[in-house]
């Protein structure tokens, strides 16, 4: 088996990776990250138009393409993994961010929604990862991130399917690092509090300057890849330094 440069190596240089959900917020701003420090970058998300118009933005940062793909639906989140990793040369890195919030009274709660939430928050990084460890175990090894949430641990009102979904995938996670941590695959989560990201449903308090900003989770996404490989960074939870007080 071919040992791949990522297992020595502390930086993203010339890694291939595929961000799910990365139009927009958390999923752009980490794939402007690895572009700028000469990743080589799969961007996705459901809508042609919008994988196109992040392209477009991003283009000039380096080596990325674009592939539309519902990544709740088995098929289509196979595919993606299959065609990124024909089109660039196989996958080094997957970020799982793509994720939706819908929140409700369990009472008032749609099974629709549920159904919804839980594909795309939990099942879907499940078929992305499954999908990618093979091509992993070809290369010698790679780094899976999933971006979690804080209410993945602490639970709220309104949030019955979102912390479902949320706990869900902190403990895929967890178990997923303990399955593969001797093939030179590194699990990972982030749980981020409050992203100023427009992230719809829930109503917050006052300005959204204290928010934490989507670049930073970028930050922190890249930090943990570039950490040496003898060490794994398993969760990392962040939060507002300075929380927005209720009125």
């Amino acid at each position: 088996m071919t040992q791949i440069r990522t297992n020595t190596s502390r930086n993203v240089f010339g890694r291939v990776a595929l961000v799910t959900g990365s139009t927009k917020g958390i999923g752009f701003e980490i794939a402007k990250e690895l572009l700028k420090r000469g990743a080589i970058v799969a961007v996705n998300g459901r809508a042609e138009e919008s994988v196109t118009e992040a392209h477009t933005a991003l283009k000039d940062l380096g080596q990325v393409i674009g592939v539309a793909a519902d990544v709740s639906d088995r098929g289509e989140a196979e595919q993606l993994v299959a065609t990124v990793a024909r089109q660039l040369g196989g996958i080094d890195i997957l970020i799982n961010n793509a994720g939706i919030g819908i929140f409700h009274k369990t009472a008032d709660l749609d099974p629709a929604d549920w159904d919804k939430m839980i594909a795309l928050n939990l099942s879907a990084p499940y078929y992305c990862s499954h999908a990618v460890l093979p091509i992993f175990k070809q290369r010698g090894g790679g780094d899976i991130i999933h971006i979690g949430s804080l209410a993945g641990k602490n639970a709220f009102a309104g949030g019955a399917a979102y912390n479902a979904s949320k706990f869900g995938l902190k403990g895929f996670g967890e178990a997923m690092m303990l399955d593969h941590r001797e093939d030179g695959v590194r699990v990972s989560t982030i749980m981020p509090g409050s992203v100023d990201t427009g992230f719809a449903g829930r109503k917050e308090f006052g300005s959204e300057a204290w928010k934490i900003a989507p670049e930073d989770i970028a930050e922190i996404a890249v930090w943990m890849l570039e950490t040496p490989r003898r060490t794994l960074v398993s969760r990392v939870e962040v939060r507002p330094s300075k929380p927005a007080k209720k009125a």
